[in-house]
């Protein structure tokens, strides 16, 4: 079982940045496909950023050139770093891996507003 846990969220003007957060439980390796989702009301949750198994970041249209993944093995975390930001990044973001099944975490708040 794996526990992920997300923070940096919060209220950021537009063309501001943010960083996104995920505290493992334990070591996340590219293998485990971390990755960083959104959602807002009413539609389903869609694809941020992840890494593939052999390690590469991949990246939903919409937030490449501005956002990037990273992780660091040594503190057990998945980070999102949001540049640029846009009122339509507006969403609650979720963490995720797959060890065995998906694994998420319980989101942050996210909103782009003036």
């Amino acid at each position: 079982q794996v526990q992920l846990v997300e923070s940096g969220g919060g209220l950021v003007q537009p063309g501001g940045s943010l960083r996104l957060s995920c505290a493992a439980s334990r070591s996340i390796f590219s293998v485990d496909l971390p990755g960083w989702y959104r959602q807002t009301p009413g539609k389903e949750r869609e694809l941020v950023a992840s890494f593939s198994g052999g390690g590469s970041a991949n990246y939903a249209d919409s937030v490449k050139g501005r956002f990037t993944i990273s992780r660091d093995n040594a503190r057990n975390t998945v980070d999102l770093q949001m540049n640029n930001l846009k009122p339509e990044d507006t969403a609650v973001y979720y963490c995720t891996v797959v060890v065995g099944r998906r694994y998420w975490g319980q989101g942050t708040q996210v909103t782009v507003s003036s």
